[in-house]
């Protein structure tokens, strides 16, 4: 359990990220039938050359792929990222159902954490969405954000969204007989996670937002016969520029998650950067007040450009 220094100051962090009011996007599409098949667009603004094409950034939300928590809770991130010359879609997909939220307070608490009384995601619905979308993210862009270079693709993702980025990034890697396989790589510059629940085991060991992980994949008995297919340490090497980010203080979900998928990719043959941030817990990376977000936006700018 974090001391009480530790979880206030993971409280104020929280409450700074989630201070900003949600801003709305340029455009919304449609990759699926639910309503929770929608992807955002923001327009590339601020630090760009008239008329040249941006990198496409692809946001995927945290918040233990609960239901309660979507994607509107990173659309000041996403907003930031667009006012620094990049053309963002902000993915929503399906989350877990929603059981109410345990004593945190409610509102942010839940972005990252949740309640355990809240489902976290559907099995195999939550991955539908991802490679859904990602699938129709082209022909969408080309509609929606002609601004947009589709060939430099950086996806990023925070906390149970960096997760989805890892995974998302690893489809050609998948089991044989995985509906979500590709044939190929996807065609991106790389992927930047963000504090990413990236390995399972770790995760469910250390307990990451009451037992997510688990959740996930449908329960005790599932996990193992179902983690081949979503744990991003058993997808590996990929083959794509691959960085994580991550603060030191996280007590939502610690750096040792982040440390064991990097170990993980190098046992692969496989090179990972990991940023550790001094000082810095799990919502400055989503938070456009704080300088941790600042260093996030430059790690995507050294893939994207």
């Amino acid at each position: 359990m974090p001391d009480d220094a530790a979880a206030a100051r993971d409280a104020a962090e929280e409450e700074s990220a989630f201070s900003h009011p949600p801003v709305d996007p340029d455009a919304i599409a449609s990759y699926g039938d639910h309503p929770d098949q929608v992807i955002d667009f923001y327009a590339p603004r601020g630090e760009i050359t008239p008329g040249e094409p941006a990198p496409l950034i692809v946001v995927l939300h945290g918040g233990a792929w609960r239901t309660p928590y979507d994607r509107r809770h990173v659309t000041p991130f996403a907003d930031f990222l667009a006012r620094r010359g990049f053309a963002v879609a902000n993915v929503e997909y399906r989350r877990g159902a929603a059981g109410g939220v345990d004593g945190a307070g409610g509102g942010a608490v839940g972005a990252a954490g949740g309640g355990a009384a809240a489902v976290a995601g559907r099995w195999p619905d939550t991955f539908d969405d991802v490679a859904a979308a990602l699938d129709a993210l082209p022909a969408l862009v080309r509609e929606a954000l002609p601004q947009a270079d589709a060939r430099r693709t950086v996806l990023t993702g925070h906390s149970a969204g960096g997760h989805l980025a890892l995974w998302a990034a690893a489809r050609h890697v998948l089991p044989a007989d995985a509906p979500w396989r590709i044939d190929r790589p996807a065609p991106l510059r790389g992927v930047v996670a963000l504090a990413p629940i990236a390995d399972f085991t770790v995760s469910d060991k250390l307990d990451v937002c009451g037992g997510a992980a688990r959740q996930l994949l449908g329960g005790s008995e599932e996990f193992a016969e179902r983690q081949p297919y979503a744990d991003p340490s058993f997808l590996l090497p990929t083959g794509i520029a691959t960085t994580l980010v991550q603060g030191r203080t996280d007590i939502v979900v610690p750096m040792a998650v982040a440390e064991s998928y990097a170990d993980a990719a190098a046992k692969a043959g496989e090179v990972v950067g990991l940023t550790l941030l001094e000082d810095v817990g799990h919502f400055p990376l989503i938070d456009p007040a704080a300088d941790a977000c600042a260093v996030v936006v430059e790690e995507i700018a050294q893939l994207a450009w």
